[in-house]
């Protein structure tokens, strides 16, 4: 098993509430077994404690030969986990020559409309990037701060027809989002996602939710889903949470069971992380598999984007 550390640039600085970066760090993970190679990609993040060295360290500490089975008890959720699973399911597919889906008896994935997701910034600078960007069916808007109505109201106007959702990025509190919640119906936004800090949310479940509530730092994987009745209507896959595919499916089917909505996320790295994720994203409510937008350079080759969405990936890249 190798790991390999690597950088590409984005096109324009991105900026959340957290702060700010000018390119996606990722982990490159390549399985070969019988001269046959599967890869995956993860994107170590600080908020769960996350570094490059922490995530390299969990993959070269697994056993040689592990399976993708044993691979569920062996790594927490969580990147090295996700580019490890993802990897192993790449090799598993090549090795029987044929695709993922067909692994898991699912039809052929479709093409899958995409959030584009528009960085925080001042509200003179998000309406000229909503403008730019209005010919996109939905836009994923980044606030979080004391100042976001003007944001959004720029963004409103840079976009009328566009459908906006919001994150919030934890950056908001109860009172803060009751106050500014009719306000987000008056703009037309379909979806709000984390308002609250992940551990601090349990105002959710007291206050008026006019519109969906999506949990993102609150939900990582199906042991997360006790913890958010009463105060989530709608959870946020991303697989460098739920620790890869195997989780990611099994965390959409359960999210279902019990009534959720499904979104479909993702952090900011190439076609490589997102590939898998298009699986994963059939049927969801809401999809946000933009990373490889948001790139000044990608994979070869990377994942295809038109005007239906993001499409399935070539057999040359994953799957």
């Amino acid at each position: 098993m190798q790991v390999f550390d690597e950088r590409f640039a984005l096109a324009e600085v991105f900026t959340i509430a957290r702060g700010s970066r000018t390119h996606a760090d990722v982990l490159r993970v390549a399985v070969t077994r019988e001269e046959i190679t599967g890869q995956g990609e993860c994107v170590p993040y600080a908020r769960y404690g996350e570094t490059m060295a922490s995530v390299r360290a969990q993959v070269e500490g697994l056993a040689e030969g592990v399976s993708r089975a044993a691979l569920q008890g062996a790594l927490p959720a969580g990147a090295a986990r996700n580019a490890v699973d993802c990897a192993l399911w790449d090799l598993e597919a090549k090795r029987a020559g044929c695709r993922v889906w067909d692994l898991i008896g699912a039809a052929a994935p479709a093409p899958v409309v995409t959030a584009f997701t528009l960085s925080l910034d001042s509200a003179e600078k998000m309406e000229a990037a909503a403008r730019r960007h209005a010919h996109r069916p939905l836009l994923k808007i980044k606030l979080g701060t004391p100042d976001d109505m003007p944001r959004l109201e720029a963004v409103r106007r840079g976009a009328p027809d566009t459908r906006i959702i919001i994150d919030a990025n934890e950056g908001w509190s109860a009172d803060v989002y009751a106050e500014l919640a009719p306000h987000l119906l008056r703009l037309g936004v379909a979806m709000v996602e984390q308002p609250l800090p992940a551990g601090a949310d349990d105002m959710l479940a007291e206050i008026a939710r006019p519109l969906p509530v999506c949990a993102d730092e609150s939900c990582h994987d199906r042991a997360s889903l006790p913890g958010l009745r009463g105060k989530y209507d709608m959870v946020n896959i991303k697989l460098d949470k739920t620790g890869g595919l195997t989780e990611a499916m099994a965390l959409r089917d359960a999210a279902r069971a019990e009534g959720y909505g499904v979104m479909v996320g993702c952090m900011v790295g190439t076609s490589l992380a997102m590939a898998p994720a298009v699986l994963v994203a059939q049927g969801a409510d809401i999809v946000d598999l933009d990373g490889p937008l948001l790139l000044a350079e990608d994979r070869e080759p990377p994942l295809f984007y038109d005007d239906k969405g993001v499409h399935p990936p070539l057999p040359a890249l994953w799957g």
